[in-house]
Order: C-alpha cells, then sequence, then structure tokens
C-alpha cells in the first residue's frame, strides 16, 4: 500500500471565488473551505463545540440566518471532515438562485462577525456543551455506534480513552477557550469560495462583492470562459 502523503500545506494567500456555471438551476450551492488541524489534537473538543455552534447544528448561527430568519436555504452547515493529517474545515448552503450574492454576503458576515463583532457568548457555549455530551449515550447504543468510536482510534491516532473522557473536556470549556480556537484555526481572509448556479443569474452580484480573484470553471474543474 502506498504511504500517503499528509505533510502540512499552507493557507492559501488571499481569497479565490470560483464559479461553475449550472445554466437554468434554480439554486445555487455555495461552498467555502480553509485548512483546518488534524482530529487528533489538543483542542478537539473546543473545535467542537465552536463548530456545532457556528454551522455545526440546526440551532447554529449560520443555519439559523440563512435558514430561519431569510428563508434562503433548506439548511446551511459548517464541518470539519476527518483526516489523520490536515482537514478541510468547509461551510456548505444550498440557496435560491436570486439570493446568491446576499446568501454569500451572509456567509462571509458570519465567518467574520465571530471573530469580530459577535464572539462566542456564555449561552451559546453552555447550549452546545449539553448537546454534545447529552447525545453522546445515543450515538453509542449499538453496536455500529460503538464500533464507529473504535475505527475513529484507529482510523486518526486518537488515544484510547478518548471518548470516555471527552464529555468531562467539554464540560470543562470556558467561553475564552471557544474564542481563542476561533482565532487560532478560521482565516475568512484566505477562505476559498465555489459556487456552482446559473451564471447568468449569480455572477455579477459575486463580482461585486469584491471577496478576491473571480474564476470560471467548467464541471471538471477546468478553467472556462
Amino acid at each position: 500500500m502506498p504511504k500517503k502523503n499528509i505533510a502540512q500545506v499552507p493557507h492559501r494567500e488571499k481569497t479565490t471565488v470560483y464559479l461553475i456555471d449550472r445554466p437554468g438551476a434554480i439554486q445555487s450551492v455555495i461552498m467555502a473551505g480553509q485548512i483546518g488541524p488534524p482530529r487528533n489534537n489538543p483542542d478537539e473538543p473546543a473545535i467542537d463545540v465552536f463548530n456545532s455552534l457556528l454551522g455545526g447544528s440546526f440551532t447554529s448561527r449560520l443555519n439559523m440566518n440563512l435558514r430561519e430568519d431569510k428563508h434562503w436555504s433548506y439548511g446551511a452547515f459548517t464541518t470539519f471532515v476527518g483526516a489523520r493529517g490536515q482537514r478541510p474545515f468547509l461551510v456548505i448552503a444550498p440557496v435560491q438562485s436570486d439570493k446568491t450574492k446576499e446568501s454569500l454576503a451572509e456567509m462571509v458576515k458570519e465567518l467574520r462577525d465571530v471573530l469580530r463583532d459577535k464572539p462566542v457568548t456564555d449561552e451559546e457555549v453552555a447550549k452546545m456543551k449539553e448537546s454534545l455530551t447529552r447525545s453522546m449515550v445515543g450515538e453509542r447504543e449499538t453496536k455500529n455506534g460503538v464500533l464507529a468510536d473504535m475505527l475513529a482510534i484507529t482510523r486518526y491516532g486518537l488515544p484510547e480513552d478518548y471518548f470516555t473522557t471527552f464529555a468531562p473536556k467539554i464540560n470543562n470549556l470556558k467561553k475564552s477557550d471557544i474564542n481563542a480556537v476561533a482565532e487560532r484555526i478560521l482565516r475568512p481572509e484566505k477562505m476559498i469560495y465555489v459556487v456552482v448556479g446559473d451564471r447568468a443569474q449569480m455572477e455579477k452580484g459575486i463580482r461585486e462583492l469584491n471577496l478576491g480573484d473571480v474564476q470560471l470553471l467548467d464541471a471538471d474543474g477546468n478553467p472556462a470562459n
């Protein structure tokens, strides 16, 4: 079996927006991404809480904004994809085509606000700590649930007591811990955006946001005109 390359790579130097045309689409899919730390890192409990309140749960900031407040999306979320080395941090939101510009602007605003004007609150932290710890029993009440933990320990090189010590680590976190980890890992100014939708409806508005270079791609990821 070939050895996998999990060498460190740097963040992008600046924001780039990639547009993929899907003529006539009634929705646009907005995706944003950046590099995140490996699954096995000492900040993972704080990262779990941060991700949950930003976009990893139904009552997260991003979903409550785009779905519940604006009604532009059926659901918007964030996730850290599991990996032994650096992993992707992704923000994903399918939105109605005629609100692509506005939805992208709100997504950028949420990513910036959590670091600046609207840092994490005590109430948010308390709610997500309860959600993450109280769901643990139900997630492990089947053999498959327990097996998933065993596979995660093996796949990501986690300590054998990772899941038995997870709840106490979550419960010991404070608001300052969550804000500190957000400052360390989130880079809104270096985010890469991919937007798939009807170019005729979305391109002009996206360019008006001036987020960074805008490049056109075809469905295979090759440069397009």
